[in-house]
């Protein structure tokens, strides 16, 4: 199994930067209108809070103080129709809230993903995929959350504070000084409190992210898991992962419940000598016995806020956090765009060249794969690839479809650099078919549609029969419409392979590029995938990487890729009387194959070679 550790994130601070801050609320730039609503609604709701405090102060001085109910029922008349506007200005804040959340998380996740749409392979070659998930699915939760609810709470919170102040300062400017030094405290408190949360919270994202990795790879290589007998170190390696996020949101948890308390208790003595010298005040004359009750729920209503955003505090740290790898995520830069002045090619027909193409990955730009490569392609003909594995046969059909870009020299078709031609222009008018063909969930006759979106259904059923795939499609339970299941796991490898073929067949590309498609599958379903890629090849300039035999035999040249050169070139026969590589290549590998193709009861026996 693979080792989850090996994905290295990039790290971040300890220190919560203004940047970060201004890129979160930059989420909510293009729905303000939502945002304004809220904020407004929820200021008025806090300003009603504390002015409903001053008139209780006022109706225990000017009314029960003195016995006087018709200043009681004066006041109570204004009192009644303010607690109707703040209950209407409640649900308005909740519910735009919550509009706007989902608004936010929509737009993140289109984002990502269209972001994600236009990244090179060499991005998903070093990213797993569970690290991908996780800023998809959860972080963009997070972040979500934390620009909606949590702004939400934090500007009810801090207008609470702020109106709260105000309407003290009205009562006794004196006390006010006492509580507004309670203040600063809290904010050192908090700030302290800030680096050690977010410190661990970073860790909890990161492990999150490799654990998703490794439910991701446990579950798609489920059927290896069972047939090896690996349940038990993968359970052992899973509780590894398990246990340093326990650790991590353990200390995050016990940093978290730590705060709240200290805020309490630093706001416990505001409250205390505020009672005190209060008391002192009333004595003097100089305040009342409402006003001194009003001071008292001031700072209840400020301690209740702060203990709130307290709790909104602790989930900024885990927000931001996530917000960070959300940044990151959007921040990648794609290592293949298209050139300033790019144009579309219109037509890919014509010679391929390879012109001293020398390639290296990002991850190893020390170790070319291709040094020096040339190659000539004419337009129609019909290349194989043969070779060990990491001789750069991969690679070769990769450049081709311009998924990467040669790191010196240059790849030319019809007699142009292909870097002067938009990417689209040149994906869109080449076909690939994979050893591992990709289905998507849906039905059989959307995955093949996927080919060419616009296509009728005839048009569909037309290119799965060139592709020799109507056949056992129409003997499904459903035929074109019969669900193929997640990933085509419903199919068989040669009926998804066909369906691969079809997709391509209704692409109708200019270059056909099929990699390892017939060294899976038995030899009745390779008969009928090699039926349709002779239709595929006719007229088309193809790549083919395969190691069957009836497959390389049919092509115009035959190439021996070894160490990113090209160590032969000819046609079977031609390379079979040289004796070399490819004689050594087809003797150790094809023998067997064709032998047994022949007459099984000579299988192992050595053959002369032909030519």
């Amino acid at each position: 199994m693979e080792d989850f550790t090996e994905f290295q994130e990039e790290e971040f601070s300890t220190t919560v930067t203004g940047r970060t801050i201004r890129r979160i609320l930059g989420l909510l730039k293009a729905h303000w209108p939502w945002a304004a609503g809220f904020l407004l609604m929820i200021g008025l709701v806090s300003v009603l809070d504390s002015y409903f405090t001053y008139l209780n102060k006022e109706i225990i001085d000017r009314g029960v103080a003195v016995g006087d109910m018709t200043e009681v029922a004066r006041i109570m008349l204004p009192y009644g129709l303010l607690m109707l506007v703040q209950a209407a200005a409640v649900f308005g804040f909740i519910y735009l809230t919550g509009v706007l959340g989902e608004k936010v998380r929509y737009d993140l996740r289109r984002k990502m993903f269209d972001h994600l749409q236009g990244l090179s392979l060499s991005y998903y070659n070093r990213t797993p995929v569970g690290w991908i998930i996780s800023r998809v699915n959860s972080d963009s939760d997070r972040v979500a959350e934390l620009v909606t609810w949590g702004l939400l709470d934090t500007t009810w919170g801090i207008t609470n504070i702020l109106t709260a102040l105000v309407f003290m300062a009205l009562i006794n400017w004196k006390l006010t000084v006492i509580v507004g030094l309670i203040i600063p405290v809290l904010v050192v408190v908090a700030s302290w409190f800030q680096k050690k949360i977010i410190t661990e919270y970073r860790e909890v994202r990161k492990i999150n992210s490799r654990i998703t990795g490794a439910y991701n790879e446990n579950i798609t290589g489920v059927r290896v898991t069972k047939s090896l007998g690996r349940e038990e170190a993968n359970l052992r390696e899973f509780g590894g992962l398990t246990s340093e996020m326990h650790r991590a949101g353990f200390r995050a948890a016990w940093l978290s419940a730590l705060f709240l308390p200290i805020v309490q208790l630093i706001s416990s003595f505001g409250l205390g000598a505020v009672i005190w010298f209060g008391g002192v005040e009333v004595q003097l004359g100089s305040m009342t016995i409402g006003g001194i009750s009003a001071f008292v729920t001031y700072i209840t209503l400020m301690l209740f806020p702060i203990q709130e955003m307290a709790r909104v505090y602790a989930e900024l740290q885990q927000a931001i956090a996530s917000a960070e790898r959300i940044f990151s995520l959007l921040d990648a830069k794609a290592t293949v765009v298209d050139r300033p002045g790019a144009r579309d090619p219109g037509s890919l027909v014509g010679d391929i060249r390879f012109e001293n193409v020398t390639f290296a990955y990002d991850d190893a730009p020390d170790e070319a794969v291709l040094s020096d490569f040339d190659l000539h392609v004419e337009q129609g003909q019909t290349i194989a690839l043969v070779g060990p594995t990491g001789g750069g046969k991969s690679t070769i059909v990769n450049l081709v479809c311009r998924f990467y870009e040669p790191t010196s020299g240059r790849v030319l078709i019809a007699g142009e650099d292909y870097t002067q031609y938009t990417l689209h222009g040149i994906q869109s008018r080449v076909g690939v078919v994979l050893q591992t063909p990709h289905l998507f969930s849906g039905n059989v006759r959307e995955n093949i549609r996927y080919g060419r979106l616009g296509a009728s259904d005839v048009e569909v059923e037309e290119a799965a029969k060139l592709a020799g795939a109507h056949d056992f499609i129409v003997d499904l339970d459903k035929g074109y419409n019969a669900e193929v299941g997640e990933g085509g796991n419903l199919l068989s490898l040669g009926q998804k392979q066909l369906i691969s073929l079809a997709r391509a067949v209704l692409a109708d590309p200019e270059i056909f590029v099929m990699d390892e498609a017939t060294s899976s599958v038995d030899t009745l379903t390779e008969a009928l995938i090699q039926k349709g890629m002779e239709t595929m090849m006719k007229g088309r300039t193809s790549f083919i990487i395969a190691h069957r035999l009836s497959t390389i035999k049919r092509a115009d040249r035959i190439l021996v890729i070894e160490k990113g050169r090209i160590a032969e070139s000819g046609s079977h026969a031609e390379l079979l009387r040289q004796g070399g590589h490819y004689y050594n290549l087809y003797t150790q590998q094809f023998r067997e194959e064709l032998t047994r193709e022949q007459d099984p009861f000579l299988a192992g026996k050595v053959l002369p070679a032909e030519g």
